[in-house]
């Protein structure tokens, strides 16, 4: 059986038509991902300037100076504000990554109680999808994308 030029121009407008849509659901994904994993440490941050006395005093308890929190609050919110736009993610998300472990270890490291436990995990996973956006990129819908760093 012998392909006609048509054939193989219908067969290449429908593959190209079919990496289209991949790429689109790629780029949407990409973007919703970023959301996703950054709405946490925004919440997060947010919730500790509300209850910024409890929080402090919940450091100390864990042997952490208190001065510490604004610094971990401008980690968390400006760190999420930073994903959600794409903006030096690879750089942000390696810094998140580093802060989600370190603070795993401060704050979830009693392995004796399941939900710490649990929680210690859950903080490692957070760093390991930080970790993917720092060998992938923030992706097409992003600031990154726009200049190029």
């Amino acid at each position: 059986m012998t392909t006609t030029t048509a054939d193989r121009t219908q067969t290449a407008v429908g593959s190209a038509r079919v990496a289209g849509y991949t790429n689109a659901l790629r780029d949407f994904t990409e973007l919703g991902g970023r959301v996703l994993l950054a709405s946490l440490f925004l919440v997060a941050g947010l919730g500790k300037i509300s209850g910024y006395a409890a929080t402090a005093g919940y450091m100390t308890a864990v042997g952490l100076p208190s001065a510490l929190l604004p610094a971990v609050i401008a980690a968390e919110v400006l760190g999420a504000i930073a994903i959600v736009v794409g903006w030096r993610t690879r750089i942000t998300a390696f810094l998140l990554a580093g802060f989600t472990v370190v603070s795993a270890l401060f704050f979830h490291n009693d392995f004796g109680d399941q939900i710490q436990s649990v929680m210690f995990l859950k903080n490692v996973s957070i760093a390991g999808g930080f970790l993917l956006l720092v060998a992938s990129g923030a992706g097409r819908f992003s600031v990154d994308a726009r200049v190029r760093v």
